[in-house]
């Protein structure tokens, strides 16, 4: 029997037992498609990343997310939390990595930046690996349906209902506010509908929903639900805050625009997280976006395989 090792990180908090759950494989050479989804499945997280070396060695490492039921071509937390982690290690294939680090992923190449504190890695920025795709729109019956909230507690003051991606596919819905964000739950045969009605070729249907005030229309409130990958509720989701940001920094009526969003997740799971995602735009054309947060070593050991 030989064993590989892991470890968790608590990604988006600085708290441990906050934010969301990563597990991490640093060293993942010689599993296989089924035990890298096996060991997924084993941890129930929202993901799991396994770091694999690189096909070109120009970049750190080859990274592949599972989710309990899947793999993904691209997500925010694992990308920020395998950072953090690699960052933390004290050799990685026999180097060290530097202060950037490049994933090669399914969805295309992520930036990473470490970030530090008193010079000790504590947390990572990444870069969203493809360009804001939009559509299509959801009927507003279906996410009322599937977060099991009337109607009319969705909100098109700023956009209806859509399915937004930046490497990673989710419908986007605003709530009329808080209260109402926060008895959403997710209905399981409505989301089977959907997923039949709006089908995706890579994944399942998912909904972000958020809220937030007039007077601070940057720090914003989100819940997220992904039944048919498991994951009844997660508590951070970068790529769908990602998305989120790009998505409405894209309408804003200024040609040129440079925001930071603060994107609070996981209160009602009493996993509180905090996204950092900024977002600029240039003659009305969208720049980079970037997702970054703090993370915590929470567990490390080994699996039997």
């Amino acid at each position: 029997m030989t064993s590989i090792s892991f470890i968790t990180v608590d990604v988006f908090t600085s708290e441990r037992f906050a934010g969301n759950q990563l597990a991490v494989i640093p060293d993942a050479r010689g599993l296989s498609d089924a035990r890298m989804q096996a060991i997924a499945a084993e941890f129930g997280y929202s993901e799991t990343s396994f770091v694999l070396p690189p096909e070109s060695a120009e970049n750190t490492a080859r990274v592949r997310i599972f989710t309990p039921t899947s793999e993904v071509p691209f997500a925010g937390h694992p990308n920020v939390g395998t950072g953090f982690a690699l960052g933390r290690q004290e050799e990685i294939f026999g180097k060290r990595p530097g202060e950037h680090l490049h994933f090669e992923e399914k969805a295309g190449l992520v930036e990473v930046t470490l970030q530090r504190k008193d010079g000790i890695v504590s947390g990572a920025r990444i870069v969203a690996p493809k360009p804001l795709a939009v559509g299509p729109e959801i009927d507003t019956a279906t996410v009322a349906a599937c977060a099991s909230l009337d109607p009319d507690a969705l909100s098109d003051r700023h956009h209806v209902p859509v399915r937004v991606s930046v490497g990673l596919a989710f419908t986007i819905a605003e709530i009329g506010d808080i209260d109402w964000l926060s008895k959403a739950r997710p209905n399981v045969s409505a989301f089977d509908a959907a997923n039949a009605r709006y089908p995706l070729a890579e994944d399942s249907f998912s909904l972000f929903l958020y809220a937030r005030t007039r007077e601070h229309p940057w720090r914003i409130r989100a819940r997220m639900f992904a039944p048919l990958d498991n994951v009844i509720e997660d508590p951070a989701t970068g790529s769908a805050s990602a998305a989120l940001g790009a998505y409405l920094v894209s309408r804003l009526p200024d040609a040129d625009a440079e925001v930071e969003l603060t994107i609070e997740q996981g209160v009602e799971m009493r996993r509180r997280s905090l996204i950092t995602v900024s977002v600029s735009k240039k003659s009305g054309i969208l720049g980079k976006v970037g997702v970054s947060g703090d993370c915590v070593i929470a567990m490390r050991g080994s699996i039997d395989i």
